[in-house]
């Protein structure tokens, strides 16, 4: 019996990848293209003079790891975890995620998108992030390449490790909240789109070690462990955002004028905009997760025996 993603899951990751994109162009049009998202960035951006010396003791080696090599080590094996799986259709999206979100990023950083002069430091456009994009694609790509039962716990690492990478690209001073954040929503916006064109050879079988899925226990244990990790992201995406939210309301006022400044205003900034990237990347890596989940599921195509009973 022939197994497919149900259309309307498909419809979802679309629209998903869609929205992705046009928050990418949102995050870009006021963070970057309006003189108030210049000022919050700002002073995001010279809020992390606060206590570097030590924070870059730690940020520097986790910069460090990311570059060209990690990105094809990283692709490889996703890849040769896909290809040793038989899953011929996974490998391609593999490769598809990971070049495709990252030409992306710099497609967009060189050529599409600039930054205007508006008074604030202007050492030209750096959004999306690169260093970023590189973390979250790879970190993506082996959540998509996995046996089913590891994907929550890889999800789990691979966004507490983009999230150490974003933010310490905040800590060097390399890129403002609004790169990090954008980068983000590239990879979400390639990864959902991957996900929409999932064909047979990327589903998970229905018998398969060291996940097993024949008896609906094991089932029902996988998916509640999938369940625990979307749920721990989602709380910390919650709670981060709570943060940003109020660092960003509190500084929007000072910019405005309406409350007096205050000296500790950049550090106020500076950790909205942590908060903003550990929240941002937190609901990505758990709508991916449940997505990439949903459409893997051993779905069955309805046929015209079911519901009956066999001949003997």
């Amino acid at each position: 019996m022939p197994r497919v993603v149900p259309r309307a899951l498909r419809v979802w990751a679309v629209f998903l990848a869609a929205t992705a994109a046009a928050g990418t162009l949102a995050v870009w049009r006021y963070f970057v293209g309006s003189t108030t998202g210049q000022a919050l960035d700002q002073m995001a951006f010279d809020g992390a003079t606060y206590g570097r010396g030590t924070l870059w003791v730690v940020a520097e080696p986790v910069l460090d790891v990311v570059s060209i090599s990690f990105v094809v080590v990283g692709m490889t094996v996703a890849m040769g975890i896909a290809l040793v799986r038989r899953r011929w259709n996974l490998a391609a999206q593999v490769v598809v995620l990971v070049v495709g979100a990252n030409l992306t990023t710099q497609v967009l950083k060189k050529f599409v998108l600039d930054r205007p002069d508006l008074g604030y430091d202007s050492w030209g456009n750096s959004l999306p992030s690169g260093h970023t994009t590189v973390a979250a694609s790879v970190s993506v790509a082996l959540v998509l390449a996995v046996p089913r039962g590891a994907r929550p716990l890889v999800a789990l690492f691979g966004a507490t490790y983009t999230v150490a990478t974003g933010i310490s690209t905040l800590v060097g001073q390399w890129h403002r909240p609004s790169d990090v954040i954008a980068a983000m929503l590239v990879v979400l916006a390639w990864g959902a789109l991957v996900c929409a064109f999932s064909s047979e050879s990327a589903l998970d079988p229905l018998s398969e070690r060291p996940v097993v899925l024949e008896s609906p226990r094991d089932y029902q244990m996988h998916s509640s462990s999938t369940t625990l990790a979307v749920a721990l992201l989602a709380v910390v995406g919650v709670a981060a955002g709570a943060i940003a939210g109020w660092a960003l309301l509190e500084t929007a006022s000072i910019v405005s004028g309406e409350t007096a400044a205050r000296g500790r205003s950049g550090f106020i900034a500076y950790v909205g905009g942590a908060g903003g990237v550990a929240a941002v990347t937190a609901l990505v890596f758990a709508l991916l997760l449940g997505l990439r989940q949903g459409v893997a599921r051993p779905w069955r195509r309805p046929s015209r025996c079911d519901g009956h009973s066999q001949r003997p």
